[in-house]
């Protein structure tokens, strides 16, 4: 299996198809087996101990009950990273937005013509966690990233998640002008957890260029020890990070979107003081990232009431 993710990472052409198979595998998975059986083995291989619908106590095993239960149609608006930018700017205005430099759903539109501002980040509305960043055209290789783009807007991301928001979006290519600092980085991403509509922390993504730590803070931005991550490397060092500007319009904001919902996470960029949208997430990690340590999965999930 090593040898095999060694050629798909040279080759362009190959890991794009295989991640299509993938894609297609969990489309006839997902129509085979539906959606409860496939998270309930995800869940025992995550975590090592079956699921029991029946007797959810952790903020985890709530968020897969969340996912199969709880699929309001304004949650595809949400998760639509086109449609959400537009709902947020009706609001709270359009000068939070994220310049939108270009938007297509045909490949054939991505291009030297059409993209010509940098940096850029180009991503697609429809999934999470795919995205490029370029400085200059020069870093772009166009034959690639048009591949990229075309498997892109294939991709049924339901079917890989289990996250039903995602099944009526309708697929765009987006580019936005890349943030950065006074300083040329990319600003901190501070996602924000809301239960029961109420503000229980702030999750950091800090220099991720650079430093690239991960840490949490609560309402008032005290210190948390624990992650929700694959990655705990920082969670105990002394390093931290000041609260951002703009603080007191992310919760305005936060607050608003999460007013009648058990669970969400709104996430802000703060640059040099001022605030750009993020997105909107439901399901951190899908459900399946580790807290460490394991009590606070315990501590967030009994906040939750799931009748």
């Amino acid at each position: 299996m090593g040898k095999i993710k060694k050629i798909l990472r040279k080759s362009n052409f190959l890991l794009n198809l295989y991640i299509l198979f993938l894609n297609k595998k969990s489309i006839v998975k997902r129509m085979v087996f539906g959606d409860k059986k496939i998270i309930e083995k995800k869940w025992e291989k995550q975590f090592g101990y079956k699921i029991d619908f029946n007797n959810l106590h952790t903020l985890n095993e709530k968020i897969q009950w969340l996912k199969l239960y709880d699929r309001r149609q304004i949650y595809t608006l949400y998760a639509d990273k086109l449609q959400c930018r537009y709902l947020l700017s009706q609001h709270f205005g359009d000068e939070h937005c994220v310049p939108l430099l270009f938007k297509t759903n045909r490949v054939k539109d991505i291009n030297k013509t059409n993209i010509t501002t940098f940096p850029c980040i180009i991503k697609p509305n429809n999934g999470s966690g795919l995205y490029h960043i370029f400085r200059s055209g020069k870093d772009i290789n166009w034959k690639h990233l048009r591949r990229d783009c075309k498997t892109w807007l294939k991709i049924d991301y339901y079917s890989s998640s289990q996250e039903y928001q995602y099944h009526d979006i309708k697929p765009y290519i987006i580019v936005e002008k890349l943030l950065l600092t006074s300083e040329g980085k990319i600003p901190n991403d501070y996602k924000l957890h809301y239960i029961n509509g109420q503000l229980e922390f702030i999750y950091c993504s800090i220099d991720r260029e650079g430093l690239n730590y991960r840490q949490i803070y609560d309402s008032n931005w005290n210190k948390l020890p624990f992650n929700w991550s694959h990655d705990n490397s920082s969670i105990n060092s002394g390093f931290r990070i000041t609260m951002p500007h703009s603080f007191e319009l992310m919760k305005k904001i936060g607050s608003f979107i999460a007013a009648d919902m058990k669970y969400v996470r709104v996430d802000f960029f703060d640059v040099d003081g001022f605030l750009y949208y993020g997105e909107i997430t439901l399901y951190h990690g899908s459900g399946f990232d580790p807290f460490t340590p394991e009590k606070y999965d315990l501590f967030y999930g009994e906040k939750i009431s799931l009748k």
